[in-house]
């Protein structure tokens, strides 16, 4: 049976080049699509899941990291006395004007710290040290930043909100879902910035349990002494971020047509070639049905010629998927294509495929094997 499947396949190589060729485009939609989207999401909770934090307490019912709404900076004296508390501190997340050598105008959003070191932030330093900021009007930028700001090296010096900062370092990989470049300011300096918004104020805390600590405990008992904000565990806050981006830009829906116009595409190839080929090998089929083969026997040679389409054109898919991802690097799009995600898509090709095969089967079903003896 194995034979014949591909003998039928390959008597019409180009036909079949074309199948595989055009499962391959339709999985590699499928990959790419994914890939950016859960990409993004990563971009969207990457600071989040890079702060050495358990919990972050917020002010009530902020929507994601990015658009925190300031509280009382005092707060952060009541949250250390909580028994189980490590350590406490404040953090401002918020957004800045830039103004550019060339006289253009970018925004950026930046992240203010008394001391991150203490919570291994950044992650990733190119060139300066983060205690550096503490001395003076000093700013870290993400490499990324250079897409929107131009090229920089640290030296220079760039307009934040009107007040002139030097860049003491470069980080990379902090990225933001709204492609904002992101930048590394001393806590008070955050706050000078903004000084209407974030005088006195803060628009985090951020949260180490001690190792032992019951963390359902720490949260109750925090909520008690703040009852106007909202605390969340790490992983909770993560998710709450990533799911306001999708739910308030449509992405969900962008990626569920895109996949399903993938889907179709590949369906309406592989129906067509098995069907034209089943069509044109009838013969073959009648007669393997006359030698005593049943309808099951004729259904897995052509399974088989779908496992193969699809095996093969998900190979082309991956290797055009791994071929992309340094390309779109280069303009801070990254492509998150996880053995999981490999593993569905793959499994998913052959799915579809099998079910692209279901109107050959029809063809085949009602074949009378008296057909071979027909001149």
């Amino acid at each position: 049976m194995i034979d014949l499947a591909l003998k039928m396949m390959l008597d019409e190589k180009a036909r079949f080049a074309a199948t595989v060729l055009g499962v391959g485009f339709a999985a590699t939609l499928v990959l790419v699509q994914m890939g950016l989207f859960f990409g993004l999401l990563d971009n969207a909770s990457i600071t989040i899941d890079r702060l050495d934090a358990d919990l972050w307490i917020t002010a009530r019912n902020a929507p994601n990291v990015d658009f925190g709404n300031p509280f009382p900076e005092t707060y952060v004296q009541r949250v250390r006395s909580v028994p189980g508390v490590a350590r406490a501190d404040n953090l401002i997340v918020w957004y800045a004007i830039v103004a550019l050598p060339t006289g253009a105008k970018e925004s950026v959003i930046y992240y203010g710290l008394e001391d991150f070191a203490a919570w291994r932030f950044p992650w990733d330093i190119e060139s300066g040290d983060p205690a550096d900021l503490r001395r003076g009007r000093y700013v870290m930028l993400d490499a990324s930043a250079e897409r929107r700001f131009g090229p920089f090296q640290v030296g220079d010096y760039r307009e934040f909100q009107g007040r002139r900062l030097k860049i003491v370092g470069r980080t990379r990989q902090a990225l933001s879902f709204t492609t904002s470049p992101v930048a590394f300011l001393d806590y008070r300096l955050a706050q000078a910035l903004s000084p209407d918004e974030l005088g006195g104020r803060t628009t985090y805390i951020v949260v180490r349990l001690e190792p032992r600590a019951d963390a359902a405990a720490v949260r109750r008992e925090i909520r008690r002494r703040l009852p106007y904000n909202d605390v969340y565990a790490k992983a909770e806050w993560a998710s709450r971020s990533r799911a306001y981006w999708i739910e308030s830009t449509g992405l969900g829906l962008t990626l569920f047509l895109t996949v399903a116009l993938g889907a179709l595409v590949g369906v309406v190839i592989v129906a067509q070639t098995l069907y034209a080929s089943t069509t044109e090998h009838l013969v073959e089929f009648g007669t393997v049905k006359a030698l005593g083969g049943g309808n099951l026997t004729v259904y897995g040679i052509v399974a088989e010629q779908a496992s193969y389409a699809a095996a093969l054109g998900y190979g082309v898919a991956l290797a055009m998927a791994c071929g992309l991802a340094p390309a779109l690097s280069r303009y801070d799009l990254k492509m998150n294509v996880s053995p999981t995600l490999a593993a569905l898509v793959f499994v998913g090709t052959q799915a579809l495929c099998l079910g692209a095969a279901s109107l050959s089967f029809r063809k085949v079903a009602s074949l009378d094997p008296a057909i071979v003896f027909r001149g």
